[in-house]
């Protein structure tokens, strides 16, 4: 039987939305949601994959020079200020009134999921290339970088589902509208990787911004800017956690490496088998364990 919380928790959610109780306007909605959820978070995936693959030279944005770098420069900062901000109380708050109606609220994290995605979207999409390329990888450098990258994507993938996939992906706001039920969400997350170190999904997320085979200034930027970001906004999502999880995260943190895995210092009372995932998963603060 299959105990594990971050394969039950979805496949909970699953099946309740499979049998939605009546209620043809709040089904249209979750539907709708759904469907521009994981259609705008495909396409943004995609475009980043792809668009840092050639090292920003295959995006879309076409802004003259000179005034390309302020272009670019915005779409750059749009993605970690709008982010980090949306989980602030007031951001929060604005979540929560973005769907006219009463599911607003239930829908918060795919209004949050969504908004993350046209946000990369745009910064992938729109970014004008200044076409300079320093290096570009062939034979078995390329070989190397090419599986370096992919099993960068693969560990941002399982760091994740470690998180709470439901929650990562948008699908814990529509699927549970769609069932007729509050959104169940996901604990302090201490299983998987989180064992190893606090923030994996940040981690994975610069290990993609570092393993691409074609380096021009642009890829440069993006991995300064973002690189930073993905070391300094834990430190946010920290103070959260500190607030809503007190000692049990105090003793987690105090155990548990911040970006870099330090194997063997991790206790066992944070391994994923004996810790209570279900003590948190009414907390009013939906996106606390998103990005």
């Amino acid at each position: 039987m299959i105990r594990d919380p971050r394969v039950v928790r979805p496949l909970r959610l699953i099946l309740r939305a499979l049998r939605p109780p009546p209620g043809r306007h709040r089904i249209g909605l979750a539907l709708c949601y759904g469907i521009l959820c994981h259609l705008v978070f495909a396409c943004a995936v995609a475009a980043m994959s792809v668009v840092m693959f050639h090292g920003m030279n295959a995006s879309l944005g076409a802004v003259s020079w000179p005034w390309a770098p302020l272009a670019n420069g915005v779409l750059l900062l749009q993605f970690p200020l709008l982010h980090s901000w949306l989980l602030t109380r007031r951001g929060r708050a604005v979540l929560a009134r973005l769907v006219p109606g009463d599911h607003s609220g239930t829908l918060s994290t795919t209004s949050y999921a969504i908004i993350a995605s046209v946000q990369l979207l745009l910064l992938f999409a729109l970014w004008t290339p200044t076409g300079i390329i320093w290096w570009r990888a062939e034979g078995l450098s390329f070989l190397l970088l090419c599986t370096m990258y992919g099993a960068s994507w693969l560990f941002l993938m399982k760091a994740s589902f470690d998180a709470g996939i439901e929650v990562q992906s948008g699908a814990l706001g529509w699927m549970s509208l769609l069932a007729g039920k509050r959104p169940v969400y996901p604990g302090m997350p201490v299983r998987g990787l989180f064992r190893y170190i606090r923030h994996p999904i940040y981690l994975a997320f610069t290990l993609t911004l570092w393993t691409v085979p074609v380096w021009t200034p642009d890829q440069l930027i993006l991995a300064l800017v973002f690189s930073t970001y993905c070391l300094l906004a834990p430190c946010l999502k920290e103070r959260r956690f500190s607030r809503h999880y007190g000692e049990r995260f105090e003793r987690y943190r105090a155990s548990v490496p911040y970006f870099l895995p330090a194997f063997g210092r991790v206790t066992r009372r944070f391994d994923g088998r004996r810790t209570n995932q279900n003590a948190h998963h009414n907390l009013k603060t939906p996106e606390e364990d998103c990005m």
